[in-house]
């Protein structure tokens, strides 16, 4: 059942955490569909943003698509494991979401744009978990790569909630902090709508537009 597991809905503490290991989680070095590198070091004139949407496959298909992204990977940001595995994120004791990285060209395509998929293309109001997929590890995040995207970040919040609040939608439940480490997710789940076309895709937004000044 889903709440015979405690850590389905709280975040574990530190002494609940699982240990981890040290050697990182094995991928391929480029982009299935842009061919880009999967891992830094990235062009120094390109941008990072993390995010969290529910399961990580459809979400990462959304930003490869998107103009000015030049690379995009799956894993595992905001909590306590170190390189952990999938069927650890999934137990709830690392404390990560499921997440997706997004480099971009600030040049080409803002961090406002990026924000509207984020908000528009999930429900950021449901607590751990989205839609039919239930658990810490479905939680909505955004995880900034410094103070002032931060900043951006949380205006954003403060803007869709507006929008969500008019249209009668409950309070916003998405973590928003700087994140320390993004662990890369396991090979098979890179790019994993690209290379299963048909696969499993659960994403579902509030329909409530994300507006903001380009």
């Amino acid at each position: 059942m889903y709440f015979d597991n405690p850590f389905k809905t709280r975040l574990p503490e530190t002494h609940e955490a699982l240990t981890g290991r040290l050697q990182e989680i094995q991928t391929s070095k480029f982009h299935s569909v842009l061919n880009t590198p999967l891992h830094p070091p990235f062009p120094y004139n390109l941008e990072t943003l993390v995010v969290g949407m529910g399961c990580f496959w459809g979400a990462e298909r959304l930003f490869w698509n998107c103009d000015g992204v030049y690379s995009t990977a799956v894993g595992y940001a905001g909590g306590q494991t170190p390189n952990p595995t999938y069927e650890e994120v999934c137990s709830g004791r690392t404390g990560h979401t499921e997440a997706v990285l997004i480099v971009f060209d600030p040049n080409i395509v803002c961090l406002n744009r990026l924000l509207g998929i984020f908000w528009e293309e999930h429900n950021p109001t449901q607590y751990m978990r989205q839609g039919n997929d239930k658990g810490t590890q479905y939680r909505s995040a955004l995880y900034a790569s410094d103070k002032t995207q931060l900043k951006v970040l949380s205006d954003s919040a403060k803007r869709y909630q507006e929008a969500l609040t008019e249209s009668g939608f409950s309070k916003i439940q998405t973590e928003i902090k700087i994140y320390s480490h993004f662990y890369y997710a396991e090979a098979y789940h890179q790019q994993y709508l690209h290379k299963v076309p048909n696969g499993y895709c659960g994403l579902a937004g509030c329909g409530i537009s994300y507006k903001y000044a380009s």
